[in-house]
């Protein structure tokens, strides 16, 4: 395996964003969880920075974890690492019989390994089955959802996940498509858009068919289903004091993880109370002021950092039972 391949993106503001929660002495050892394992290498930085943290390592792919796995070996039984899905937080945590943890890192999207294995399906360069599933033992594939979902349900998809502008004609074409032979792969889909579309959507944006493809990836994995209940579980499972920080991809997801920061760090008072009880104040405190974005120099040397935006917040005070 190529280490070059896998640059992890943000990396020194990632860990500037969580030290304060991991450098801080305690009884015991502080536990930073990485919800999104991938290769492992926010994880090796992790646990290199802070020689004193414990670290809990999710990812719901069984090649990513077992290449992380061997990556992480130096490090003994500082990495645990659970085949999970980032939802699963909460009962991931209560079988370790970890109660709070002092740090917890999202890096969403698609790791580098499922973007440069070709016979996974997710990228739109090179011509593979159309699986992308991130968990290859679950679930329907994308080849299942462009042969079998509705129209109407196509079109939403698309628009709602790819932000995709001509989602109705793309859909017509692969309806079209579909009657005279399923889809299996990749190649075909790609040219099919290529095709479907005016030539003023082709000069935009980069490869015409990138928005499909992340609209059929979302579907596939229930990325967004899985996100809205993460990201909540994640701000709960943190110890005050704790802090977490959030890569997204597209505004989708960067819109998801705003709102669930703003609320947390919102009182909720009534309005006109002249004193706010210690229950209504906010349980965050917003570390990045909105989202911020990689340097010049970053995208520079990893175009796969162009889109990421990153979010921090740290929990200033327990909920109250």
């Amino acid at each position: 395996m190529s280490q070059t391949r896998h640059v992890p993106v943000m990396l020194q503001r990632c860990l500037d964003l969580l030290a304060p929660a991991l450098e801080t002495p305690g009884p015991q050892a502080p536990v930073v969880v990485d919800c999104t394992l991938g290769l492992g290498g926010h994880s090796e930085a992790l646990l290199s920075a802070f020689p004193s943290a414990r670290l809990i390592g999710l990812d719901r792919d069984k090649e990513a974890l077992r290449l992380s796995a061997e990556r992480l070996a130096p490090f003994g039984d500082r990495a645990t690492l659970v085949h999970a899905v980032y939802d699963e937080l909460p009962e991931v945590l209560d079988r370790l019989g970890v109660p709070k943890v002092q740090g917890v890192l999202f890096d969403l999207g698609v790791s580098s390994m499922q973007l440069d294995e070709a016979d996974r399906g997710f990228a739109y360069a090179q011509d593979a089955p159309l699986d992308m599933r991130m968990d290859q033992t679950t679930g329907i594939g994308a080849a299942e959802v462009l042969n079998t979902y509705p129209p109407g349900e196509l079109v939403r998809i698309l628009r709602a996940y790819g932000e995709e502008k001509q989602a109705k004609r793309i859909v017509s074409a692969i309806v079209r498509e579909r009657e005279k032979e399923p889809f299996s792969n990749s190649g075909r889909l790609v040219e099919l858009i290529r095709d479907a579309l005016p030539q003023a959507a082709k000069r935009t944006g980069g490869n015409p068919a990138k928005r499909t493809f992340q609209a059929l990836r979302i579907e596939v994995n229930g990325e967004l289903t899985v996100l809205e209940r993460a990201i909540p579980a994640a701000v709960q499972s943190l110890a005050v004091g704790g802090r977490i920080a959030v890569l997204s991809y597209h505004s989708l997801e960067d819109r998801l993880v705003k709102q669930v920061f703003a609320a947390g760090a919102a009182t909720t008072a009534p309005p006109g109370l002249p004193v706010v009880p210690e229950r209504y104040q906010p349980r965050l405190k917003l570390l990045t002021r909105g989202a911020e974005l990689p340097t010049e120099e970053e995208v520079a040397e990893n175009r796969r950092a162009a889109p990421a935006r990153l979010r921090g917040a740290q929990r200033i005070r327990e909920e109250e039972r």
